[in-house]
C-alpha cells in the first residue's frame, strides 16, 4: 500500500470516530468521550496489520459496530467502548485481564461475553450451532448489552458479505432469520429488526428477494402519489385541530411482503398493503391517549375503518413495551390502508427498543413488559436443563409470538403469547401455581388445562397441594416458561422417585445375597439394557423392574457360563462408563410409536421417501392399501400430503414405554359402608398417589357394586393398588375388568 493511500485510509478512519461521536443517541459527557477514544486507540492499535476479505482495514468494522450501537440502539458510552474492542481478545494478544485494567471490570466482561461467543465455532452440525446460541442466550442473564452489540455485529456482517462464498452467505444469512432477527424484534428494535431479515431474503432467497425490489421501484411513483392523496386530505384536517405532527409514509419491509406472498399465495401486485402511513403527534404525557384518540377521529371521519383491525397499544402495551394505536382503513381507489399513530416518545421507543425505554422510565412506573420479559428470561435460563437444541427451540416459541392479553379473577391483565393454554396461563401467575394446578375455570366454566385462550378471557386457576404436574402436561402447554417448570418438576420428581429406587434396589438385592456397588449397578444397568443408574433406580422405583426380574438377573450372575461371556463383553469395552453410568439425568429411550390424541397403539409401517428412525418428529399418513404410513415432519413429500389430503393425516410421536401411563377398569363388590367413597378416593389418589379418572357406586339392599377407572404406570402398581382396595372396609371383591 503507497504512502498516499495509507493517509487517505487515515484520514476516513478519523472521519468515521468523528462521526460516531456526532450521532451519538445519548448525550455523551467529556468523560464519556475521553473514555471511547481510549476503546478507540486500543483498537486501532490492536487490528493495525488486519484486513476483511473486501481488502479494507479491520478497524473500520468494530467503528461501523459501535455506530450502531451508539445511534441505532442508543446504547451509552459504556457499550459503545465495548463495541470498538469486541474482536480485540479473539483476534489479538490482548487479554481480558488487560482491558480489566485499562479500563473497568464491566467493559471487560461485555467483551468476555462477545469474546465467548466467538469461540465457539457453528460448523454444519445443528447441535454444534445450537450450543452457540445457547452460549449467547445464557448472557443475557448477566447484561443484556452483550446481545445488544452482538446483534449490531451481526447487523453489519449482513450488510458487508458480498465478498464471501455463497455457501457462506446462505449459511450467515438463515443463522440471522433463525435466532438474530427474532431476538432484535423482541428487545423492540424493528428497525434493526427489518434490515436483518431483508438481508437474509437476499442471500437466502436471491431471486425472489431481487423480483420483489424491482417491483417496489417500478411502482414507487404510483405508491408516493397514493399516500399524498391521503396525506394532503389528513394534514388539513389535523392543522385545523391544532395538532402537531408528521405524516410519513412507510413501505412494508421486503421480508414481510415476501412472507404474506407465501402464506396467503399470492402474487406481489395482489398484496395490498405494501405500505403504511404513520401520524407522529407532539404531546405532554398527560395528553398522549387523548390525541391518539383525537387522531383516530379525525382519520375516520374521511376513511371507514375496520372494526376488527382496530389494535390499540397504547391502554395495553406489547411486552416489548411498543406502543401505538394501528388502524386500517378504506382508502381511495377501493384499497385498505394502514395507519400507524403514535406520539414522538413512543415512535422513539418502537425504533430504539430497549434504550428508549430506559430514557423515559420512571423511577417508581410500573414495572416495563421488556423488563419483565427479562426477568422471566432469567428464571429460565437459570433453571435450563434440556439439551441445546431444545433450548433453542423453546426459547425462539416466545420470540415472535403474537400477544393476547387474559385478565385474573382480580382483574388484572396478563400478557400471554397467542395460543397460549390455560395451564400455561397458571404457569404466568406464579410457578407453584401452575405446578399445583387441578383446574382451570374461563369466564366461570370449567374447562381442560389445554383449553386455547382468547383475549379478553377471564381465567381462575384452582389448585391443590398433592397436584403434580406428568409428562402429558408437555402437550398441554406452548409457552418456554411453562415448558422449562414442567420438565424441571419432572426431573426432580424422577430424582426422589430413584433414591427411593435404590433403597428398594438395596433391600431387595440383600435378599437375594447380592451386595449393591458400582459393580453390581453397572452389571444390572447392562443386564436390563439402560443408559445410567438414575434410569435402573428410576425403573425399580415405579415398580417396571420387579422381584422377578432381580431373581433372573441374581440366576444369570450365578450362571459361571454367562459370567465366562460376560467378562468377555467386559474386556471387548461394551461396559457402561462412570461417567455415563452416575449421569444425573434420566435418559429418554424413544421405543413406543403412538397415533392421535388418545395416544393409540396402531399397526404402522415407516415409509420409504424419508426412512424416520425412533425419536424423530414424525406424523401418520393413511394410506388405501398399505395402512398407516409414518413420514418425518420434513419429508420432501409432507408439505404436499398435509396440504391435499389433511384429513387422512394423523398425530404420531415417540414415547419412552417405562414411562407410558396405562388405563385400567376395576370392578369392586361388597358391603355398602358410610363413607366407602370417601375411603377409596383416600386410598387410591393420597396414599397411592394415582390418577382417578372415573369412580362409580351403585348400593341395593346393604350390597354395592362399582367400577374405578385408573391410570397406571405399570401392572405391579396396579396389584398393589388392587391389594390395597381389598383392605377397604365392607370391599369383598376387586377384579381388573380390561385385562388383555
Amino acid at each position: 500500500m503507497s504512502e498516499l493511500e495509507l493517509e487517505a485510509e487515515n484520514k476516513a478512519i478519523a472521519q468515521e470516530y468523528k462521526e460516531l461521536l456526532r450521532i451519538s443517541y445519548q448525550t455523551l459527557s467529556s468523560d464519556d468521550k475521553k473514555l471511547i477514544r481510549k476503546a478507540f486507540d486500543v483498537a486501532v492499535d490492536a487490528h493495525k496489520d488486519q484486513r476483511r476479505k473486501s481488502g479494507e482495514a479491520y478497524i473500520f468494522h468494530p467503528i461501523a459496530v459501535a455506530k450502531i450501537v451508539a445511534s441505532e440502539i442508543g446504547l451509552g458510552a459504556t457499550s459503545i467502548a465495548a463495541a470498538l474492542m469486541h474482536d480485540v481478545v479473539e483476534d489479538t494478544e490482548i487479554t481480558v485481564k488487560d482491558i480489566e485494567n485499562m479500563f473497568n471490570p464491566k467493559i471487560a466482561k461485555i467483551v468476555e461475553g462477545l469474546t465467548k461467543i466467538a469461540k465457539v465455532k457453528t460448523e454444519h452440525d445443528v447441535s454444534l450451532q445450537a450450543e452457540n446460541f445457547r452460549k449467547m442466550l445464557l448472557t443475557l442473564h448477566e447484561d443484556v448489552r452483550v446481545i445488544l452489540i452482538k446483534i449490531a455485529d451481526r447487523l453489519h456482517n449482513m450488510q458487508t458479505m458480498d465478498s464471501m462464498a455463497d455457501y457462506k452467505q446462505a449459511k450467515i444469512a438463515s443463522e440471522t432469520l433463525y435466532i438474530y432477527a427474532p431476538l432484535a424484534h423482541r428487545l423492540g428494535l424493528y428497525n434493526i429488526k427489518t434490515q436483518l431479515e431483508d438481508l437474509g431474503l437476499k442471500y437466502t432467497e436471491p431471486k425472489i428477494y431481487n423480483e420483489i425490489v424491482s417491483k417496489i421501484k417500478e411502482t414507487k411513483q404510483e405508491q408516493d402519489a397514493y399516500i399524498k392523496s391521503i396525506s394532503d386530505v389528513l394534514t388539513q384536517s389535523l392543522q385545523d385541530e391544532n395538532i402537531d405532527f408528521i405524516i410519513k409514509g412507510r413501505p412494508k419491509s421486503i421480508y414481510s411482503i415476501r412472507r404474506k406472498m407465501r402464506t396467503q399465495d399470492v402474487s406481489f401486485e395482489e398484496v395490498y398493503d405494501k405500505f403504511a402511513l404513520r401520524i407522529i403527534y407532539k404531546s405532554k404525557p398527560n395528553d398522549e391517549k387523548f390525541l391518539a384518540w383525537k387522531i383516530y377521529s379525525v382519520v375516520t371521519d374521511h376513511y371507514r375503518p375496520s372494526p376488527s383491525r382496530l389494535r390499540d397499544w397504547i391502554s395495553s402495551p406489547k411486552s416489548t413495551g411498543y406502543e401505538a394505536l394501528h388502524i386500517t382503513v378504506m382508502g381511495p381507489k377501493g384499497r385498505w390502508v394502514e395507519i400507524q399513530i403514535r406520539s414522538e416518545r413512543m415512535d422513539e421507543i418502537a425504533e430504539k427498543g430497549y434504550a428508549a425505554h430506559y430514557k423515559y422510565k420512571n423511577a417508581d412506573a410500573e414495572e416495563h413488559g421488556l423488563e419483565i420479559w427479562l426477568n422471566q428470561l432469567k428464571e429460565a435460563l437459570e433453571n435450563q436443563t434440556t439439551n441445546a437444541v431444545d433450548f433453542v427451540e423453546d426459547f425462539k416459541l416466545n420470540l415472535y409470538a403474537k400477544e393476547i392479553y387474559i385478565f385474573t379473577p382480580k382483574g388484572d391483565i396478563k400478557s400471554l403469547p397467542k395460543d397460549a393454554t390455560a395451564l400455561d396461563f397458571a404457569f404466568a401467575i406464579h410457578t407453584d401455581v401452575g405446578l399445583k394446578t387441578r383446574g382451570t375455570r374461563v369466564n366461570g366454566k370449567l374447562v381442560p388445562l389445554n383449553y386455547v385462550l382468547s383475549s379478553g378471557d377471564q381465567v381462575e386457576v384452582i389448585t391443590s397441594p398433592n397436584q403434580k404436574p406428568t409428562l402429558q402436561w408437555l402437550d398441554f402447554v406452548t409457552t418456554a416458561r411453562a415448558k422449562t417448570k414442567i420438565k424441571n418438576a419432572l426431573n426432580e420428581n424422577a430424582k426422589k422417585i430413584a433414591e427411593d429406587g435404590k433403597e428398594i434396589l438395596t433391600r431387595k438385592l440383600r435378599h437375594l445375597k447380592i451386595t449393591l456397588n458400582e459393580s453390581t449397578t453397572n452389571e444390572l444397568v447392562n443386564y436390563f439394557k439402560l443408559k445410567t443408574s438414575l434410569d435402573l433406580f428410576y425403573r425399580v422405583g415405579i415398580g417396571a423392574i420387579d422381584n422377578q426380574n432381580l431373581k433372573d438377573f441374581a440366576a444369570q450372575k450365578s450362571n459361571t457360563l454367562v459370567n465366562f461371556f460376560k467378562k468377555t463383553i467386559k474386556r471387548s469395552g461394551t461396559n457402561v462408563n462412570s461417567e455415563q453410568l452416575n449421569a444425573n439425568v434420566l435418559s429418554k429411550n424413544y421405543d413406543l410409536l403412538v397415533f392421535g390424541k388418545d395416544e393409540e397403539k396402531l399397526d404402522y409401517k415407516f415409509a420409504n421417501c424419508c426412512n424416520p428412525i425412533a425419536g424423530d418428529d414424525v406424523f401418520g399418513f393413511v394410506t388405501i392399501n398399505e395402512g398407516i404410513k409414518v413420514h418425518k415432519k420434513d419429508c420432501p413429500n409432507a408439505i404436499s400430503m398435509q396440504s391435499n389430503y389433511a384429513y387422512r393425516v394423523i398425530q404420531a410421536k415417540w414415547i419412552d414405554s417405562s414411562q407410558e401411563e396405562f388405563k385400567a377398569i376395576i370392578q369392586i363388590q361388597g358391603i355398602d359402608t358410610m363413607g366407602l367413597t370417601n375411603e377409596l378416593t383416600r386410598v387410591i389418589s393420597n396414599e397411592m398417589l394415582v390418577n382417578i379418572q372415573s369412580l362409580s357406586l351403585n348400593g341395593n339392599a346393604g350390597i354395592f357394586n362399582g367400577k374405578i377407572t385408573v391410570v397406571v404406570p405399570n401392572n405391579n402398581v396396579l396389584k398393589k393398588l388392587m391389594d390395597n382396595i381389598k383392605k377397604v372396609d365392607g370391599v369383598d371383591k376387586v377384579i381388573r375388568l380390561n385385562k388383555n
